[in-house]
């Protein structure tokens, strides 16, 4: 699940969701939001399909696998506060999501390529993790080098990059980006009934 290389058309259209932000894939679900197959909604779907199709979302969204989303939810299920939001939370603040979320990427398995082959470095350190959790305070930059800043340049220059959210900040002209706040409720970039997902998970 983490490299998915299928359809990513038939992806969005499964889970009626922009999960998969390629152009093709976009245009799949703008054109039929209704589920591929014959008769794609002839079946009510029971409590435990919403629940795995929920899941699949965020799973397919981040790019994790069946063990990496379990760990998350093992990490926040005795914390304070709503077991869900915080699972979210991690999702967000993983490198490749939050290089994503800034605008210097147009899709995060671009983010997930650039972090594996050195491109980015967290608080003057290379890092090449795309699972790598960000923390307030810290700094991402661009490995200095002029043909990878050019690039990432123009990706940020073309206008076509999703508005950056208030707990990120990115300088345009260095393509510094620092992450100043937590995620809340009201930030998470997935529309996904994470409830039912943290009742599936506990089972």
């Amino acid at each position: 699940m983490a490299r998915y290389h299928g359809p990513k058309a038939r992806i969005n259209r499964r889970l009626a969701t922009l999960i998969y932000e390629t152009a093709g894939a976009t245009r799949a679900l703008e054109r039929r939001e209704n589920p591929p197959g014959m008769h794609p909604r002839g079946r009510k779907m029971s409590n435990w399909g919403l629940a795995s199709a929920e899941k699949q979302k965020i799973k397919h969204y981040y790019g994790l696998g069946e063990k990496q989303l379990r760990r998350y939810y093992h990490m926040v299920v005795a914390k304070k506060g709503n077991t869900g939001d915080q699972m979210l939370s991690m999702c967000e603040r993983r490198l490749d999501n939050v290089i994503r979320r800034s605008g210097l990427t147009k899709t995060r398995p671009q983010a997930r390529q650039g972090i594996v082959h050195g491109h980015f470095y967290v608080n003057g350190i290379k890092v090449t993790s795309p699972s790598y959790q960000l923390r307030p305070g810290d700094v991402v930059t661009i490995r200095p080098k002029e043909k990878i800043y050019n690039y990432y340049k123009g990706v940020v220059g073309d206008g076509s990059s999703q508005q950056t959210p208030d707990w990120i900040t990115l300088d345009t002209e260095s393509l510094r980006l620092t992450m100043v706040g937590l995620p809340g409720e009201g930030d998470f970039s997935l529309p996904v009934n994470v409830n039912i997902v943290v009742e599936f998970l506990a089972r």
